[in-house]
């Protein structure tokens, strides 16, 4: 009567003259004899299986996997941006103080879907990482801390910095700017981190945005086992800091600071960063993934 008619509780008790509580408890008694059972089909699109899968290979705090019809670059970031931002807007919180990286066409990608949120939905948004490559790509850094900051009604930090500079006496002076410093301070009380995961292989993103550094610092991180980078943290396929003098020429959050912030959400997916989005998870430097079905698929093979 309740699972196949659709009758109300009490309807039922009045018609086999019993008490509703009767009928509740027998109800109650079907679902642990096995008469009745609950069956959840998962809507396309939605993986929560396999979001599930990868919270506990991983440890992770949450997953979000968007689905695309192949793994080409422009499907995936597509996909990502979207289930990225429709994360983000519904987990914000009017306190929260966000870092975000400055160098990833998946933040663009993040926060170019987002829509304005009615309410304040944080407090700031701190740029955590200084501009790199090309004079074009470096106006990315400004509007991606620009344009959060505006869908939360958040007031923008910037980090007015170059990322990489020719030394560490450069770098030392810079911060010593009151501008940058103000930026800096600002990294030691962050809530949330919103970040890319970078990947030492090649893809059109990385060729288009210019050579952060020269080539002889990537063939030394390659020679370290680096498989990947966080704000230009780099690590190994175990997420273990891969340590170089480009190190000291970052002008950007540090791993102890980075892996500090409560929440770190990483944005990434492909088949040329899945080793990188395995190193991030590994070492801790991500504790948030969004990426999409084949990655995550990747990741648990």
């Amino acid at each position: 009567m309740y699972h196949v008619e659709g009758l109300r509780q009490p309807d039922i008790a009045a018609r086999l003259h019993v008490t509703q509580s009767k009928v509740s408890r027998l109800l109650k008694e079907a679902v642990g004899l096995g008469v009745v059972r609950t069956v959840v089909v998962t809507p396309p699109g939605v993986f929560a299986e396999l979001e599930y899968a990868l919270r506990e290979r991983y440890g992770l705090r949450d997953v979000v996997i968007a689905g695309t019809q192949s793994d080409d670059d422009a499907s995936v970031l597509g996909a990502i941006g979207a289930a990225g931002a429709a994360y983000v807007e519904s987990t914000l919180l009017p306190g929260d103080r966000i870092g975000i990286s400055s160098r990833s066409v998946s933040l663009l990608a993040v926060v170019e879907a987002m829509a304005p949120v009615p309410a304040r939905s944080a407090e700031v948004v701190v740029q955590i990482l200084g501009a790199i490559g090309n004079p074009a790509v470096q106006v990315q850094a400004t509007r991606l801390t620009d344009r959060l900051a505006e869908l939360t009604g958040a007031e923008p930090v910037y980090l007015v910095a170059p990322g990489v500079v020719a030394s560490l006496e450069v770098r030392d002076g810079l911060l010593a700017d009151p501008y940058i410093s103000q930026a800096v301070a600002a990294w030691e009380d962050l809530t949330t981190v919103l970040v890319g995961v970078g990947s030492m292989s090649t893809s059109p993103q990385r060729l288009s945005s210019g050579p952060a550094f020269p080539p002889v610092d990537l063939e030394t991180l390659a020679a370290g086992g680096a498989v990947g980078d966080v704000c230009l943290n780099f690590f190994d396929r175990d997420g273990e800091p891969v340590h170089t003098g480009l190190h000291d020429r970052v002008i950007g959050i540090s791993a102890d600071l980075l892996r500090r912030v409560p929440r770190r959400i990483g944005v990434g997916g492909g088949p040329l960063k899945v080793d990188a989005i395995r190193g991030a998870i590994r070492g801790g430097w991500i504790d948030v993934l969004v990426t999409d079905q084949h990655t995550a698929r990747r990741l648990l093979a």
